[in-house]
């Protein structure tokens, strides 16, 4: 006989009944189901710099990050994030007490949501977002606000307007992301400035994820936030390995921001993982001092692969909005006579052979993000002309 539990209470906390299962999983699965082209989950299909992957291999074969490594990241990766962010930016931390190494930047955020975030504050973040925003905004009991990007001259635009209108008495921090996953916006000058004198005026923590910031196309540049004037004592600034030398798999990120805010962030990290990726650290360290005719290449390698795909898509009948930064391209299924995303979605691989997002999973406002759906274009050329070439066929 089965026992009984003492409650009808559902097992799932409260706080996260409303997220299942990652609409990346069900698209991959169905990837994999249908043998489709995946252009649904953001993961590039080809390693990163050989000489980045070897010295991985050479730290597990001399022995450095086998075993735990120290909390905050070992010295050597804290000193070449620091070292990056000052030669890439002009901004000056301390690696000993200024630079947080995490497990990707997923564990950044959902650590420093944690911290920073008591039950009944308010959370400002672009909207569509990240899922994992969502979900660490619940989890520290925190209300989420979302304000819109919408489509406007081929691109997604932030009314600084709504942005201010959002900003209440209980609004704890601003959740800001750019260059901005899903829709590859960039913020600009203006926008940023707009952002830190809010934060200023209303005095706002920041949270900003930037996971994306070498990967910016045509006039656009990316300027961390925390550079701007009186930001850089109340910013948390998230980076990311993964992005930037397509090795998602080693799930290493960091945090750079104040003493106080860095020490409030590791308080929660060493509950959630305590350490990780230690050898990958030792490699990575060695990737963020690579020249700058890397980072370079890398960029026009990927812009090279938004070409492609945008010009596919806009041949195959799709809106495109051609995105300024990150590896993804949203487009408009309108168009197509369609208008469900979800649908769309579900039934792509069938039609197509191909696997997609639809963005209405990163809306609090299903409708406003019904017809957007979202392609990766992080694969090989000859991927993406076969994509292309399937859709078109459709």
């Amino acid at each position: 006989m089965a026992a009984m539990t003492s409650s009808a209470r559902p097992h799932l906390n409260r706080r996260l009944a409303e997220f299942g299962t990652t609409i990346f999983a069900e698209m991959s699965a169905l990837a994999l189901s249908t043998g489709s082209i995946n252009l649904g989950q953001g993961f590039p299909d080809t390693d990163g710099p050989e000489e980045v992957r070897e010295a991985a291999v050479r730290a597990l074969r001399d022995g450095r990050g086998n075993q735990y490594p120290p909390g905050p990241g070992i010295p050597e990766l804290r000193t070449a994030i620091a070292a990056h962010q000052r030669r890439r930016y002009g901004l000056s931390y301390d690696p000993g007490t200024e630079v947080l190494v995490t497990a990707g930047a997923t564990e950044a955020i959902a650590a420093a949501l944690l911290a920073l975030v008591e039950p009944g504050d308010e959370v400002v973040a672009l909207e569509p977002y990240y899922d994992s925003y969502a979900a660490s905004i619940a989890m520290a009991g925190g209300t989420r606000v979302p304000v819109t990007l919408r489509p406007h001259d081929g691109g997604f635009r932030l009314d600084l307007d709504e942005l201010r209108a959002a900003v209440t008495g209980r609004t704890r921090l601003l959740l800001i992301n750019t260059p901005h996953n899903p829709t590859g916006t960039v913020l600009t000058r203006a926008e940023l400035a707009a952002i830190a004198e809010l934060a200023v005026e209303r005095d706002l923590l920041v949270v900003t994820d930037e996971v994306y910031e070498h990967l910016v196309f045509d006039d656009a540049e990316h300027l961390p936030l925390a550079s701007f004037p009186g930001m850089r004592e109340r910013t948390v600034t998230i980076g990311s390995a993964g992005k930037t030398f397509s090795f998602t798999g080693w799930k290493v990120g960091w945090v750079t921001a104040a003493p106080e805010l860095v020490t409030a962030v590791r308080s929660v990290k060493q509950f959630l993982t305590y350490v990780s990726s230690g050898p990958f650290q030792y490699a990575v360290a060695e990737a963020l001092a690579l020249p700058d005719a890397y980072f370079e290449a890398y960029r026009a390698g990927m812009l090279a692969k938004r070409d492609i795909l945008a010009a596919g898509l806009t041949e195959a009948g799709f809106e495109v909005f051609k995105p300024a930064g990150t590896y993804f391209i949203t487009t408009d299924i309108r168009p197509l006579g369609e208008k469900d995303g979800f649908a769309f979605c579900r039934a792509l691989p069938e039609r197509a052979g191909v696997v997609a997002i639809p963005n209405a999973v990163f809306y609090d406002d299903r409708d406003a993000g019904a017809p957007f759906v979202r392609f990766a274009f992080c694969k090989r050329e000859e991927v993406l002309r076969e994509a292309a070439e399937r859709l078109r066929r459709m």
